[in-house]
């Protein structure tokens, strides 16, 4: 019956997100070919694990300091995470610098267009990869992030997706409803995850305004367990070491922006930032481990050369 279900709703699916898509996407700059594969790349990093309304003004002024790989290559590592920003998780900039260089030296600053090519550059995983192969060169790859994968699961299943790691069913199923044709399938892809962030959210979908809820398994369902998650531990930001780490990165972006010269910041100063001088310092050697921050002679600390 599932797979009668599947197969039955495919191609009314397939029409209506179309259509949704073409008249409601949000107008991103990266999209409808306004951006190199480059820079769609870098919406992709970017974006991980934030929202993209957060990404946009990044993604802007990036773009426009380092318009491709060649020319972030050439930037001091202090000028990327400073231009990071609060994106959160700045080991990506790092990454995404080491990727730029292997783009720039191997590949003459043109960004592969092969999948597994792709997958080979520093800090690309599977998602990336799978994203600017379909949205930056137009392949016909199945994309799997989150919400792709609650729309798929809620739409076509009648379940919720609970999230953690893609299993091998949802990257199956996502494969077996991939359009045939090369460009269907880049909409389709475009259209669903796009679908998943503004309307078939996680907690509160708006199923009153969704173009395929006719066709929705989960709804004619009941909603049936909405917004459930694998049981894990809440996570928190407050007090944990991600804080102290961006409020030691923060001060020394601070300094940066004021002179751009590399003078550390004082140790005492690092030591007023946080009261538990032992969760500090551990955050201090970790940041130290990860090349995102230098700590000099005298023990003062800089955002590295």
């Amino acid at each position: 019956m599932q797979e009668e279900h599947i197969d039955n709703a495919r191609e009314p699916i397939r029409a209506r997100l179309a259509a949704w898509w073409e008249a409601n996407a949000r107008d991103l700059p990266w999209r409808f070919g306004r951006a190199t594969p480059w820079g769609v790349l870098v919406s992709e990093v970017m974006s991980q694990q934030t929202q993209m309304s957060r990404v946009v003004p990044y993604w802007t002024d990036w773009m426009r300091a380092w318009p491709d790989a060649a020319a972030l290559a050439k930037a001091s590592t202090a000028e990327v995470i400073t231009a990071w920003g609060r994106l959160g998780y700045p080991r990506r900039a790092l990454r995404l610098q080491e990727c730029a260089r292997v783009v720039a030296d191997r590949y003459g600053n043109v960004l592969p267009d092969d999948h597994d090519t792709l997958l080979s550059l520093p800090g690309i995983g599977d998602y990336t990869a799978s994203a600017v192969s379909s949205f930056a060169f137009g392949r016909r790859v199945a994309v799997i992030d989150t919400n792709i994968r609650r729309v798929l699961s809620r739409v076509l299943l009648g379940v919720e997706s609970r999230g953690g790691a893609a299993t091998r069913f949802e990257r199956d199923l996502a494969n077996d409803v991939l359009p045939a044709d090369v460009a269907k399938s880049v909409i389709w892809n475009q259209s669903v995850m796009e679908l998943g962030a503004v309307v078939c959210t996680a907690k509160k979908p708006m199923c009153e305004i969704c173009p395929i809820s006719e066709q929705c398994a989960f709804l004619a369902a009941g909603l049936p367990g909405l917004g459930e998650r694998r049981t894990r531990p809440r996570q928190r930001f407050q007090g944990t070491d991600r804080q102290v780490r961006g409020i030691i990165l923060q001060a020394l972006r601070r300094r940066h922006g004021a002179d751009g010269a590399s003078a550390g910041v004082p140790r005492a100063e690092i030591e007023s930032l946080w009261a538990d001088q032992g969760q500090l310092a551990a955050c201090i050697a970790s940041l130290d481990d990860d090349g995102l921050i230098d700590i000099l002679p005298d023990g003062s600390l800089t955002l590295p050369r």
